[in-house]
C-alpha cells in the first residue's frame, strides 16, 4: 500500500484512537537513529535473506495458533515457506521448535523469546509508534538483522508498508517481500485473546477489552484488502 493510500487510513487510525502522531514521528526518528548506529537491513536485502521461497505464512497470536501450529507442522513442508510471526506467535513457534524467518514486533510480545528467535536467525522487524518509545530505546540496540518501519511518514531507514496491528503489518510485509502465496495461520479477527498477545494473563485466553477488538477490526479491514487488492493468493487456515 503506497503511503499516499494508507495516510487516509492512518488519519482515521489516529482520530478513532486519539493516537499522537507527533509521538509516533518522535519513536520513528528514534529508531531511525539507533539503527543509523547499529545498523539495519534494507527492504531488498531481506528480500534476498527470504528469496528460498515466494510462499509465505504468518502466524498471528490468536486462539487457533496453537491449533494451526501443529497442523502445520504435521501437513507441510515447513522448509519450502517464508515463516513470519506476529510478535507474541513467537512464543507458540519456539514452545514447537520452529524458528521463524522473520518476526514483525512492537516489542510488546515475549522479549525472551523474540531475543532467542533473532539468536536462531529470525530477522527482526522493529515498529515505531508513540506508546513503545521507552521499549525502541532500551530493547532495539539487543537485536541483530533490523528493518524498522513506522505508521507514519517513512524516513530515513524505516519503511511503511501498511498495516495497524502486528498481524496485518506482517501480511503486508510478505507483500512487499513479493509473496505470491500467503498461509494465515493463527489469525483470528474475534473478541478472544490469547497468553501470546497478552502475556500478562493468568489464563490461556480471555475476553478482549472494547480496545482490542477495535485493533482487530482493522486487522480483519486491511487484511480483506490485501484480498481484494494485492496480486497474492491468501489462504486462511480458519476457513
Amino acid at each position: 500500500m503506497e503511503f499516499g493510500l494508507w495516510e487516509k487510513y492512518y488519519t482515521e487510525i489516529l482520530n478513532d484512537f486519539g493516537f499522537s502522531r507527533k509521538n509516533d514521528e518522535e519513536s520513528a526518528k528514534l529508531l531511525d537513529e539507533i539503527l543509523s548506529t547499529e545498523g539495519c537491513l534494507t527492504l531488498d536485502e531481506l528480500g534476498e535473506i527470504v528469496g528460498f521461497s515466494d510462499k509465505f505464512i504468518v502466524f498471528g497470536a490468536g486462539p487457533s495458533l496453537k491449533e494451526h501450529v501443529q497442523l502445520l507442522k504435521e501437513e507441510y513442508d515447513l522448509k519450502d515457506y517464508v515463516l513470519v510471526a506476529a510478535d507474541g506467535a513467537t512464543t507458540a513457534l519456539i514452545e514447537q521448535k520452529i524458528a521463524p524467518d522473520i518476526v514483525a514486533t512492537d516489542l510488546d510480545g515475549n522479549l525472551d523469546d523474540i531475543l532467542l528467535a533473532n539468536f536462531r536467525g529470525a530477522n527482526i522487524i522493529i515498529h515505531a509508534h508513540g506508546d513503545n518509545i521507552d521499549k525502541i530505546a532500551k530493547l532495539t540496540p539487543f537485536f541483530t538483522s533490523v528493518l524498522g518501519t513506522t505508521q507514519a511518514q517513512p524516513i530515513g531507514n524505516l519503511y511503511n508498508f501498511g498495516g495497524f496491528t502486528d498481524g496485518d503489518r506482517a501480511l503486508f510485509l510478505s507483500v512487499a517481500l513479493g509473496a505470491s502465496e500467503i498461509t494465515l495461520a493463527g489469525m483470528d479477527f474475534g473478541d478472544i485473546v490469547t497468553r501470546y498477545s497478552r502475556p500478562n494473563i493468568e489464563t490461556e485466553t480471555a475476553q478482549a477489552d472494547d480496545f482490542k477488538k477495535k485493533k482487530l477490526g482493522y486487522a480483519e479491514k486491511f487484511t480483506q484488502w490485501i484480498i481484494d487488492n494485492e496480486n497474492v493468493e491468501i489462504i486462511n487456515l480458519k476457513e
